[in-house]
């Protein structure tokens, strides 16, 4: 960068510095060179700018209004050029510089300021050219970073070994995507994920205890921010070199991001398509078994089926994300997605059912730990022997655990544990499941849409309160006798009466299926 100390360097010049006291300001960057001669320069000197003089204000202005003024305008110093005329500095000069914080410069006569232009014209050019070179050399190390598939962690040890700088990388999911010379805390990462989400995304986040940190932000594909890149200092203290390399770093970092998200939509409709093959039956398992081969998952072996569904707000993308790596630590090849409701997993299985019960309740403890804030669930359907066997218990295993999130009581439950009526609907198709309820409850439809009733409400609340008179028409706020007359309207429509047992359970059924419906991907 251009200084002070970078011109009196080049001899050729003639430079004297006569206030050294001043050893700081000599090295800081300056802005560029002013001349004047004026009495009071400060309007027009900007900031940061070294100004060159030969006096001539000194037959209007006495110096240590001239210097007051340079100091108010925060000139990087001065530069007096001396003549024949004014062959020596004023005597009071190098004292009133020094008390403002304002390094003084002697230039000796016959160097016109004319070459002081050229000489820092010269030094912003070999800058500009160095920041050019390092900045299409650093471009071209993050490129085959990100080409050899060294990912974040590749374009971050670029960094450091630039820098030194403490580099984390973490998206707006809470995932931290890479850390170096920094090893983050569970909650500093969901700090940072945070300032991701906010609008506008601050400049700095503080992330307990490390002081402000910088946070560069990077775009995914559609150009929202999916990422950010954070530097563990504060922005004040990096210098320029810094922050473009940390600023280029963020841009490559969003090609990564992007192609990460391409890989994973890809992924993600690849194996949708392979749960909707295993849910359309056997027809298909030649291609369930091509694809299962993907995943490194043996076809002709059986096959233990598990489902997981978060209780609260949970993405199921962290949950598989976390169901991959437990498979993935226990050196077992597994096929494991996200779907609108839950995480199925599917993996070979050469040892008893019993055994893969205990293995679900370490996976359900192991998810716990990775995927904090609420309670997931996990079912299990029976062995299944091969591929074109596992629809049933596909079906089953993300039935259980519609169950078990509807009650209190275990996180993890096999098919044989929990058998419902669910079940048995959630093995039908779907159009008879429609047309079943819309057969019984249709009637009773049609007639709150011309009356204005609530018949079928009416019916829902009875049947959840087990048929109880009493506690139906509490809940509804009306009178017994009008809950009595709401049902002989029923029974009436529908032809089938609730003090009938087989008439109960095909009403019960009907509302059911509406809610339960077969397993989708």
């Amino acid at each position: 960068m251009l200084t002070i100390s970078r011109l009196v360097a080049d001899a050729a010049l003639g430079l004297r510095v006569v206030t050294p006291e001043l050893t700081e300001s000599l090295a800081t960057e300056i802005r560029w060179l002013h001349t004047t001669e004026l009495p009071d320069p400060s309007p027009y000197v900007r900031p940061g700018e070294l100004v060159l003089t030969n006096g001539l204000w000194l037959a209007h202005v006495p110096a240590d209004r001239f210097v007051d003024a340079l100091a108010r305008a925060g000139a990087a110093g001065l530069v007096f050029g001396l003549t024949a005329q004014t062959a020596a500095l004023p005597e009071e000069l190098p004292a009133l510089c020094l008390s403002r914080g304002l390094p003084l410069i002697e230039l000796c006569i016959g160097v016109p300021f004319a070459a002081l232009t050229r000489a820092a014209a010269r030094i912003q050019n070999e800058v500009l050219q160095a920041e050019l070179i390092a900045t299409v050399h650093r471009g071209d190390a993050l490129a085959t970073a990100l080409s050899r598939g060294g990912g974040a962690v590749g374009v971050l040890e670029i960094l450091r070994g630039e820098t030194e700088l403490p580099l984390l990388m973490v998206d707006r999911k809470g995932r931290c995507l890479a850390s170096i010379g920094c090893e983050p805390t569970d909650e500093q990462v969901r700090l940072a994920a945070a300032a991701l989400n906010r609008r506008p995304p601050p400049i700095e986040v503080e992330l307990l205890g490390s002081g402000p940190s910088a946070l560069y932000l990077i775009e995914g594909a559609m150009g929202e921010i999916d990422a950010g890149l954070y530097c563990l200092e504060p922005a004040a203290k990096l210098v320029a070199a810094d922050r473009e390399a940390l600023a280029q770093a963020a841009r490559f970092l969003s090609l990564e991001v992007t192609k990460q998200q391409a890989v994973h939509a890809i992924e993600a409709r690849f194996a949708a398509e392979l749960l909707e093959m295993i849910l359309s039956g056997p027809r298909r398992s030649g291609e369930v078994s091509r694809r299962l081969r993907a995943y490194g998952v043996a076809s002709d072996r059986p096959l233990g089926v598990f489902a997981l569904a978060p209780v609260a707000d949970t993405p199921p993308d962290d949950i598989a994300t976390a169901v991959g790596a437990f498979f993935a630590a226990h050196g077992i090849p597994a096929f494991a997605t996200a779907g609108s409701r839950d995480v199925v997993a599917i993996c070979p299985w050469e040892r008893t059912a019993g055994e893969l019960a205990r293995f679900a309740g370490e996976l359900s403890a192991q998810i716990r730990r990775r995927v904090p804030g609420g309670r997931i669930v996990i079912g299990l359907g029976e062995l299944a022997a091969d591929v074109g066997a596992l629809r049933e218990p596909l079906v089953r295993a993300r039935e259980v655990c519609q169950v078990l999130r509807a009650q209190d009581g275990p996180d993890t439950a096999s098919f044989a544990d929990i058998a419902t009526f669910r079940m048995l609907l959630g093995l039908l198709d779907e159009q008879v499941l429609r047309r079943f309820s819309d057969q019984v409850l249709g009637v009773i439809r049609d007639h709150d849409t011309r009356a204005h009733t609530e018949l079928e409400h009416t019916l829902r609340i009875f049947l959840a309160n087990d048929g109880q008179w009493a506690v139906t028409a509490a809940a509804l706020h009306v009178h017994v006798n009008t809950l009595r007359n709401r049902m002989a309207r029923i029974t009436e429509l529908t032809g089938r009466n609730v003090n009938r047992l087989g008439d109960t359970v095909d009403l019960f059924l009907a509302m059911a299926a509406e809610t339960t419906g077969p397993a989708t991907a």
